[in-house]
Formats: C-alpha cells, structure tokens, sequence
C-alpha cells in the first residue's frame, strides 16, 4: 500500500526568499518538520534576547504544524541544536511552556555554528492520531 506524501513549502521567514527544501513533509499522518529558527520577522536577524529567540523559534515551529491541522501535543520526537549548551536551562523555562503531558521524545545536542548566527534550530516529527 503506498502511502501519499503531501509536501508543504512555507516560505522562508523574514523573506529570505526561495530555499531548497520543504518545510514539511506529510506522509499518511505523520508530519517531519524541516529546521527553525527564530528570526526575528522585522529585521529578518536573531534577536539580542535569548528569550525572544526561543519563543520566536517555537512558534514557527507551532505555526507551521497548524498548516496541516496539527498542534504541539501532535508532536513525537524534537531535536534541538545550540552550538553554546549553557543555554539548556533558559532553553527548557520557555520550552516547556510549550506542552502539556505528555511530553515528546526530545535530544539538545551541542552544535557548531547555526546558519543568521541563531542560538538554537529545532526539528521535528509529528503524528495525528
């Protein structure tokens, strides 16, 4: 049985223009998440403020799901890339905002430098039951 595949192309934010990826495929119910970041959409760079960037990260990361009706319950695995792990902390206050039990499965895995020179990138794979 082949399962349909549904790709999603969001344009890049702050108007980055045209990438070459998606950013999100659909196949049957499962969504895989493309990388985000958290532009700041005024000045289309990371914001001075940690706190900014995160939550500017996780609601593209939230927007971006309810273009296929799905929310951030529907959400299975994260990974979340930071080239500076001191940041774990601050990083889960705001994170953890985001969700209700149960939580997804989640690595922060310490990275080189991100691409706009941004604190953090997260991707994901998400199912609707």
């Amino acid at each position: 049985m082949a399962s349909t595949q549904k790709r999603l192309h969001i344009p890049a934010p702050g108007g980055f223009g045209s990438l070459p990826f998606s950013s999100g495929v659909l196949v049957g119910q499962t969504f895989y998440l493309c990388g985000h970041i958290g532009l700041d959409p005024a000045t289309r760079r990371v914001p001075e403020s940690v706190e900014r960037e995160i939550r500017l990260m996780m609601d593209s990361l939230r927007d971006t799901l309810a273009k296929v009706e799905m929310t951030m319950q529907d959400l299975v695995s994260l990974q979340i890339f930071c080239p500076d792990v001191t940041l774990f902390t601050q990083f889960n206050e705001i994170y953890r905002t985001y969700f209700t039990e149960p939580l997804p499965a989640r690595a922060f895995i310490g990275s080189g430098p991100l691409l706009f020179g941004a604190r953090f990138e997260i991707q994901g794979i998400a199912v609707k039951d």
